[in-house]
């Protein structure tokens, strides 16, 4: 009995590590004191669970599968995740009667499994959209009729196969300051492009709330060309739930005046504002050191990727810094923000190591390379009271 006693306690913590391992650090507080290997570092969406939810895109090639630290990491602080690319038209709908499910049927699965809501993402986009979809057989553009045959074919699949998801990117980025993006989904379809979008979502997901998603929101004539989107959907009453603000900022800009002047201009058109691809970029940038000659612009230079040892402690204090001002202002208007999402989990997985350079440096998430919570994620947590015991 004594041998099963010990073998039973043995094998509760084993069962405790395993699920608690992204719990604890070793970090430091400030410049003396250490967090106790004892206390855990707690999860984030259930700190924000009365403001809004809390997001991460994931992508299962990233990592080694779903028993790997990083899904237990995702599952631990997540309450809401977007597929990094399975859902966008070419991964999974290459060929006009070729469909590529698998990855992204795993990723839903896990996340029903694991009580993780899904955010679609996304119907229909310029980018990552093969060129079949507006080709006619003699490779000239589709007609009209047809190119709106395919995009209800298209969205009515994903939204049958997958019934558990409950928000829809619509449309991304089909907006400039100047008006409407001159893709081709603009020259087949010119205004009607939009309407027409959010209409075939409303018919093949009538309980889903509808989004249309795009970066540089802040800027305000885009942000005015996005209000004038909004009312002409509303004006043909055409559902529009919310907005989503792409949040690919830096450590000074856009500035919290700016970002607070966003969330409340598309509030006041009466609809949500979700901010859809949260990350900080600490690295210089990169477009300053182009040149002229575009063939060479991306050249890999010591002085747009200097952190390769490791992130400075006074950068790193301005990172926690900039997302303690983010955090804060996204609580003063939670009851306008339905989900916050971070583009990556931890820093290794990060698009911002690979744009607008490969093979960058860079440090834009609350987790770093090793999993673990940056300073930053102390910041966020301590903005919801959430303090850890220091040694003494």
């Amino acid at each position: 009995m004594i041998y099963f006693s010990i073998q039973v306690q043995f094998m509760k913590i084993l069962k405790f590590c395993e699920s608690a391992f992204v719990l604890f650090s070793c970090i430091l507080i400030g410049n003396t004191s250490m967090l106790k290997a004892s206390e855990p570092f707690p999860s984030l969406s259930e700190l924000y669970k009365d403001d809004f939810q809390l997001g991460t895109a994931l992508s299962i090639r990233k990592t080694s599968g779903f028993s790997s630290p990083a899904f237990k990491l995702a599952k631990y602080h997540f309450n809401q995740v977007t597929a990094e690319n399975y859902h966008k038209w070419s991964p999974i709908h290459p060929e006009e009667d070729k469909w590529n499910f698998e990855m992204a049927d795993k990723l839903v699965a896990w996340c029903d499994k694991n009580s993780i809501s899904v955010v679609g993402h996304v119907f229909f986009w310029h980018s990552q959209c093969p060129e079949w979809v507006f080709q006619n057989e003699k490779g000239g553009l589709v007609s009209k009729e047809k190119l709106i045959s395919r995009m209800e074919h298209h969205a009515k699949t994903l939204a049958n196969r997958y019934g558990n998801i409950k928000t829809w990117d619509v449309v991304n980025e089909a907006v400039e300051g100047n008006g409407m993006r001159k893709s081709k989904w603009y020259k087949i379809l010119k205004d009607d492009f939009i309407p027409i979008a959010f209409k075939i979502a409303k018919k093949v997901a009538p309980h889903a709330k509808l989004v249309y998603n795009d970066y540089s929101t802040t800027n305000q004539k885009k942000r005015q060309q996005i209000i004038k989107l909004i009312k002409n959907l509303k004006s043909k009453k055409i559902q529009i739930d919310a907005v989503g603000m792409q949040a690919h900022w830096g450590l000074k800009s856009p500035s919290i005046k700016e970002i607070e002047k966003t969330i409340l201009a598309f509030a006041n058109e009466g609809v949500k504002v979700h901010i859809t691809e949260l990350d900080i970029d600490v690295l210089p940038n990169a477009w300053k050191y182009r040149g002229a000659d575009i063939n060479v612009r991306f050249e890999h230079k010591k002085e747009i990727d200097p952190y390769t040892e490791g992130l400075p402690e006074n950068i790193a204090e301005k990172l926690a810094d900039r997302y303690e001002e983010i955090f804060k202002l996204f609580l003063k208007h939670s009851n306008k923000i339905d989900r916050v999402t971070f583009w990556g989990l931890a820093d290794g997985m990060s698009w911002k190591n690979n744009f607008p350079v490969k093979g960058r440096t860079n440090y834009p998430l609350l987790f770093n390379r090793k999993l673990e919570p940056k300073k930053a994620a102390y910041r966020v947590a301590a903005l919801k009271g959430w303090e850890p015991k220091r040694t003494q």
